[in-house]
């Protein structure tokens, strides 16, 4: 039978004194106890740093929370002015329809010139919105993304599916169609 392997820290327990076991016992008890603290101190720096980690997530958290408000209560507050931007553009335009209609004895002309001067301060109140006119010419392609066909005619001498007539304007509203303009559209020959 083969012995046990002596281990190489401490000498065999036989061959010491009394006095020598327990110098060997309280070096051991005291690299324990340094050990112990050592470890301890490790424990309590990760406990800091685990505290810390908490904390900074929690204000993460607060902060997307605030961000997440900010950005609802501006786009709230955008969405009410840019109404309140739009109408108000718009009163200018109520204004001249009343002024127009407050006249007793207006001439034809005059009651036309009135309308058109009115349709030109609409048309401006809603580019300055940028709500554009589509009006697509005679001949002009049909563009399904802007257009929407009513009916195929057969137009000798005009090319397929090109716009034979506008029955009624589209609109855009900052590059996004509002209505599209209402079409006939040449069929294919």
């Amino acid at each position: 039978m083969s012995e046990a392997p002596k281990s190489d820290q401490f000498p065999p327990q036989d061959d010491m004194s009394p006095e020598e076991l327990e110098a060997a016992q309280a070096a051991n008890e005291a690299d324990a106890v340094q050990a112990l603290a050592q470890l301890q101190g490790e424990l309590a720096a990760l406990q800091a740093k685990n505290a810390d980690l908490a904390d900074q997530y929690l204000r993460a958290q607060a902060d997307v929370q605030n961000a997440r408000k900010r950005a609802e209560d501006e786009v709230t507050k955008a969405r009410k002015f840019a109404v309140e931007a739009f109408a108000e553009s718009l009163l200018p335009v109520t204004d001249s329809l009343e002024a127009g209609l407050a006249v007793q004895d207006a001439t034809p002309e005059q009651i036309r010139e009135g309308a058109e001067a009115t349709l030109r301060q609409l048309k401006s109140a809603l580019e300055r919105n940028k709500v554009i006119e589509i009006a697509p010419a005679q001949g002009a392609k049909f563009d399904p993304h802007l257009h929407q066909a009513i009916s195929m005619v057969p137009a000798p001498g005009q090319e397929p599916n090109t716009v034979v007539g506008l029955l009624q304007k589209g609109y855009t509203i900052a590059d996004r169609v509002l209505r599209p303009a209402l079409v006939t559209v040449s069929a294919p020959n």
